[in-house]
């Protein structure tokens, strides 16, 4: 669990290092007309920090609660993702993972078996919980490298 805290408080380190330097036209760059531009991909990545965050807290609050899916798609194409505001998105993200680090710090071994259920997917512990929010960066991180690199060759 040290380890797996560890990266999670790292996550905004991480997202920040991965996007230093870009330049307006690479952060609004799109693939292609269905992909998400690395502007958007940072929204989506706080977005769902805003819907997690309460799951898990949830998990570790109530016995067993149900916990809700969001649609990712309909939030990126219902909320203007291209017009908000991408570094207060960002700070946003930090503020809310610094928020959970005192919970995250003094879990007990009974805590972290916590369980909540997806009623589209079914049971999760609450270190699962917090494994995806690893994870998830982790995923988003690879895909703006990889929209890096489609914009570099785009330019050639």
């Amino acid at each position: 669990m040290k380890a797996l805290i560890e990266e999670y408080s790292r996550g905004y380190e991480m997202l920040r290092e991965t996007v230093e330097g870009l330049s307006e036209e690479e952060l609004r760059f799109k693939p292609s007309p269905d992909k998400w531009s690395i502007h958007s991909i940072l929204i989506h990545v706080t977005d769902s920090e805003l819907v997690s965050t309460p799951r898990m807290k949830k998990v570790l609050s109530e016995k067993e609660p149900l916990l809700m899916s969001m649609d990712q798609d309909a939030w990126a194409n219902s909320l203007g993702y291209e017009q908000l505001d991408c570094e207060q998105y960002l700070h946003l993200f930090q503020l809310i993972r610094s928020s959970m680090l005192p919970i995250l710090n003094q879990l007990t071994a009974e805590q972290v078996e916590r369980v909540g259920v997806y009623a589209d997917a079914g049971r999760f512990t609450f270190k699962q919980l917090l494994e995806y929010r690893v994870l998830h960066v982790r995923g988003h991180i690879a895909q703006i490298e990889r929209v890096r690199q489609a914009y570099r060759e785009s330019q050639i």
